[in-house]
């Protein structure tokens, strides 16, 4: 589990099965990250907990720390087929603008940069997900190459170790 002053971040199960389908049934949300029935939802939380269990890492829930309330989804994700670790965020619309995202990446890649020894990781985001660029740019990404996910086009940006300036997280 990782903690902020405002956030704590878990992982992600199968039992986050309707909160997630919830999620994504934001037509803003699902915009660029696509919606779930109950079915793919429940597929790709067992996918998320295969991860877990065998890379160590994967995504989170979000969850207000003064609350306990759900607000999204943060960690880090493997593609095979990029052979990269993403930084990923995903937040419920009424909690945008709160600076929940970049707060909840920085601390995944505190977590990824110096708790797993990770020397790279990506953020893989649609064209047009304006929010989402901005959040990577705060945290230091830059533009690596355009490529295609889910057969929409996205633009990968990246973030070494090096240039990580993301100070300690409380445990």
């Amino acid at each position: 589990m990782i903690t902020t002053a405002r956030l704590r971040l878990r992982p992600l199960s199968t039992a986050d099965v309707d909160w997630w389908v919830e999620l994504h049934a934001d037509p803003e949300v699902a915009r660029f990250v696509g919606g779930y029935t109950r079915e793919q939802a429940a597929a790709r939380l067992a996918a998320i907990e295969e991860q877990w269990e065998h890379r160590g890492h994967g995504l989170c829930a979000v969850e207000l720390v003064a609350t306990g309330e759900v607000i999204g989804r943060s960690g880090l994700n493997w593609w095979q087929q990029f052979d990269e670790t993403e930084a990923g965020w995903t937040l419920a619309r009424a909690h945008w603008g709160h600076g929940y995202a970049t707060e909840a990446a920085r601390a995944v890649l505190h977590w990824g940069f110096h708790d797993l020894g990770l020397e790279r990781i990506t953020a893989m985001i649609h064209q047009g997900n304006d929010a989402s660029t901005e959040v990577a740019r705060r945290l230091g990404f830059t533009p690596l190459r355009e490529d295609v996910l889910a057969g929409k086009a996205i633009t990968v940006h990246a973030l070494d170790r090096p240039a990580a300036a993301t100070g300690p997280v409380a445990r």
